[in-house]
Formats: C-alpha cells, structure tokens, sequence
C-alpha cells in the first residue's frame, strides 16, 4: 500500500494539473472539421436605414480551424452575445423595404471576422442570411470645410480647398433634421505651405444625429509663383456709338502672381477694361475693372487703384 505524506500529495497533484494542461492545450492546438454557428449582427451604412442590423443573423459553416476557435464560437452562441460584422454595402442584396441578405460570397469575404483567424471554411450550411435595416429620416446637406491656410513666401492655393465627400446624409428626428442645411469640418489648420495637401478632417459632430459618414478627404494643389507689376492701359468696353465713355484714371498698377518658372509674354496679353453696363448701373460713377479669362498661368492679380471714376459724353 503507497504510504503518501502531505508533500508527496501536492507533488503528486501537481504533476497531474500540469500533464492535464499539458494535454488539453495540444488537443485544442488540433485541427478540427466541425460545423460551427455564430450569431451576426451587421454595421453597414445605407442611405434611408438605420446603420445597424435590428435582428440576429446565425451563421453557420463547416470549418476546419483549432480547437481554441471552436470554443470560441460555442462561447458566442452559448452567451448569446453576437459579433458585430462592420460590411460594405456592395456586398449586402436588398430583397425589399428593409430586408437585405448576405450570400456565401459575401459572407466568405467577412469570415476571418465572423469565425476568427486561422479559419478554413469549407462550405456554408446556409444560402442566404437575411438582416433587417430599419428605415430611418435622413436628409442629405453639403459639407462646408472650415480651414486656416498659410502658405510659405511665393506660395499660394492653385484653385480652392475641394473635399470629398461634398455631401452627407444625416439620420435623426424630423424636428432636429429640419433646422440644419450643412455640416461643417473642423478647423483644418495648415502653416508654411509649399507643396500640395491632402488628408483627413473630422466633421462636427451635431447632438441627436448620426452621419453617413465622420471624415471627409481634403485636398488642394499649391503652385510657387513670382509677382510681375505693369502699369495697363483702362480701356472702356460695350459704350453706344453715339456715347463716350472717360475713365480717371486711364491706367492702373497691376501686379500679377504667375505660376513659376513663367512666360515673359504673358502679362502683355491681358486686357482691363470697365463696361458701359456696369456704368449705367452704378449711382456714383464709380466703377471696378474687368479682365478677359485669364491664361492658366496667372493665378491672380491686384489692381491699383481699386475704384475708377467715369464720365459719360455725347459724340
């Protein structure tokens, strides 16, 4: 008869604890075939719809994966705790109103979320998964970005900051959808500017409603440009045959920014001029210039003075 005293008894059931761990982590390290289920609830963004699924979808496949993923999965059902599946919308088919399904293709692309790594799936046991989207108010409004911009010396914005997307759909009650007409990005702050910019601004957020989407891209190209001054000639443009149309003073200073390196014949190309329209619809007599579309190469000027004084007389 074995004659064990306390020490011996927790040597003993410690190697008996040990050589258990032991074999249970090799037999979960194993590949299993074994049809596995996993309750699905989906996150997809589709304009009208509520951006989450309102019902549980199980999913079931014959996988090949470790016995670590099969307890997993038994683990899910069991606690009755779905997995949230975040899915594009091209992958999802509207059958109608707010039913929308998932096919083996659909549901292949999204199975390393649904079962976990390390997953062969062998075959879906179902077709088609049906999920149900909500209809939801929503309202669609333009995005207006709100940006600090500093460019570097001779650097400026070739054209104006464009974000995409332009638009977005707010989802939320009538009352609160009805008083807002745009959303706006948060500050994009940028100093010393002299390449291109591109990245991502947040939108801000608005109490009680969801957007289609948080971010928009921002982008704007920035050319390099040297600034060329010439006095021009103010020439009257449109006037009746039988009127004459004056013009104090009869030249201005005009400092052109062109985008560098630039054509030293570019500038000579540009006309000023004031058009007889605009004379006979001011009160005073006083009246800004216009120019013919400027070549790509000039991104802007500005004109001295800013304001001419015109007379009109009888030939």
């Amino acid at each position: 008869m074995l004659d064990f005293n306390g020490r011996d008894w927790t040597v003993f059931l410690l190697s008996l604890l040990l050589a258990f761990s032991i074999w249970l982590i090799h037999n979960l390290s194993l590949r299993y075939s074994e049809f596995i289920q996993v309750p699905v609830v989906l996150r997809c963004e589709l304009e009208g719809h509520s951006n989450v699924s309102s019902n549980v979808g199980d999913v079931i496949a014959r996988c090949q994966t470790s016995g670590y993923n099969v307890l997993r999965a038994e683990r899910h059902f069991k606690g009755g705790k779905p997995v949230v599946v975040q899915v594009d919308p091209s992958v999802l088919h509207h059958k109608k109103d707010e039913t929308f399904y998932l096919t083996p293709d659909g549901l292949q692309e999204y199975a390393h979320l649904i079962f976990g790594e390390n997953v062969t799936i062998e075959y879906f046991l179902s077709d088609t998964v049906f999920f149900r989207f909500p209809y939801e108010v929503h309202k669609k409004v333009p995005v207006y970005p709100v940006h600090i911009l500093r460019y570097d010396s001779q650097y400026i914005g070739d054209g104006p900051l464009t974000i995409s997307p332009d638009s977005v759909v707010l989802y939320g009650e009538p009352s609160h959808l009805d008083n807002i007409d745009m959303v706006m990005t948060e500050a994009i702050k940028l100093d010393n500017i002299s390449t291109d910019i591109h990245g991502d601004a947040r939108l801000e957020q608005v109490k009680g409603i969801r957007m289609s989407t948080e971010t928009v891209r921002y982008s704007q190209n920035v050319a390099r440009f040297v600034e060329v001054t010439s006095v021009v000639s103010i020439q009257a443009r449109n006037v009746p045959a039988d009127k004459e149309l004056r013009i104090y003073p009869s030249t201005a200073e005009v400092t052109f920014r062109c985008i560098f390196p630039m054509n030293s014949n570019i500038t000579g190309s540009v006309r000023f001029y004031i058009d007889y329209e605009d004379f006979m619809n001011s009160l005073s007599g006083k009246c800004t210039v216009r120019t013919d579309p400027l070549p790509p190469e000039i991104i802007g000027y500005e004109v001295k003075p800013l304001v001419f004084d015109c007379v009109v007389n009888e030939k």
